[in-house]
């Protein structure tokens, strides 16, 4: 545990405050009826709990691996996880006070602490593209996995970016301004009826879901090569790492696009549940293009490695 604790003290603070923090909102889940735009109001809490949980740990694991620049990187790490702190504070701060905590200008208090929030998440970009360049210097012991963890932070680094097109104000909210400027949900206002603990609207486009999809590519394109790697110790068709990468690289392909498909969607207004016309089109032929290109690249396996040893 110590081991673990030492790849980056300050993220992995955060990471142990973040399990605390999930206790809590599970607990006020339980006892606290409140709901806010919809939701229970600790329901976005936990969310960020457990979101703010992975990315502290994955970011903590890379910067202690790091070849090059991890003294920039580990100085980065630290303001990332001062600013990831100041964040959380202020959702459950307002969970607990019953109130929205994104988007609120409704009173010189909420302004003040929305202004924070919004200092604290352009802190958190701008130090987080500083490791995503120092993740370059990365290498791994498989070339699988090093593509997969470097292909996964740019796609993470997108997502994080994509929490921008949330934060401006709505046509109707500037023609009826109610102290809200920005919203999650596209075409109608935040609220409405949303998926079970997630909490996306199931009758709008949600600009949350390619936010979440695009973060958590550091996560599972790196967990995809790694489950490759443990299936080539026991299928042969999968023990070349040339194999492996080039599965990895069509699993990266697949994930941004549907990363873009999925921003498309939301920005349209289209629910993620109910995609139609174009988007559904492009969602199966993405599905069957990635698909078609892994039979392949399993069948054309590339041919084995002549190692030449000296006369």
């Amino acid at each position: 545990m110590k081991t673990v604790f030492a790849w980056h003290r300050p993220l992995m603070t955060v990471a142990a405050l973040m399990v605390l923090s999930t206790v809590v909102c599970l607990i006020g889940l339980i006892l606290d009826p409140r709901q806010v735009t919809g939701m229970d109001a600790w329901a976005k809490p936990l969310k960020f709990s457990l979101s703010i949980l992975l990315y502290s740990v994955t970011w903590a694991w890379l910067i202690a691996h790091l070849p090059r620049w991890r003294r920039i990187a580990h100085a980065a790490g630290t303001v990332i996880a001062v600013a990831l702190i100041v964040e959380q504070v202020l959702i459950v701060g307002a969970a607990a006070a019953g109130t929205t905590s994104h988007f609120n200008v409704s009173s010189p208090l909420a302004s003040a602490i929305w202004g924070v929030m919004a200092v604290s998440i352009t802190t958190l970009y701008v130090c987080t593209f500083l490791t995503t360049i120092a993740v370059f210097f990365l290498r791994l012991p498989t070339r699988s996995t090093t593509f997969a963890v470097r292909a996964g932070a740019i796609i993470a680094l997108a997502g994080m970016g994509l929490a921008y097109l949330m934060t401006g104000p709505t046509a109707s909210q500037l023609a009826d301004f109610r102290g809200i400027a920005g919203a999650h949900t596209v075409g109608l206002a935040d609220g409405g009826p949303g998926l079970p603990v997630l909490g996306w609207s199931t009758v709008g486009g949600d600009l949350r879901i390619p936010h979440f999809v695009g973060m958590h590519a550091l996560q599972l394109l790196p967990l995809f090569a790694v489950l490759l790697g443990w299936l080539g110790r026991r299928w042969s068709l999968l023990a070349d790492d040339r194999v492996r990468t080039r599965l990895v690289v069509v699993a990266t392909v697949v994930y941004a696009a549907t990363a873009a498909l999925v921003t498309a969607q939301a920005l349209a207004g289209q629910s993620i549940v109910r995609p139609d016309g174009p988007y559904l089109a492009a969602g199966w032929a993405i599905a069957v293009a990635g698909l078609v290109a892994a039979a392949l690249v399993v069948a054309v396996r590339p041919r084995p490695r002549i190692h030449l040893t000296p006369a």
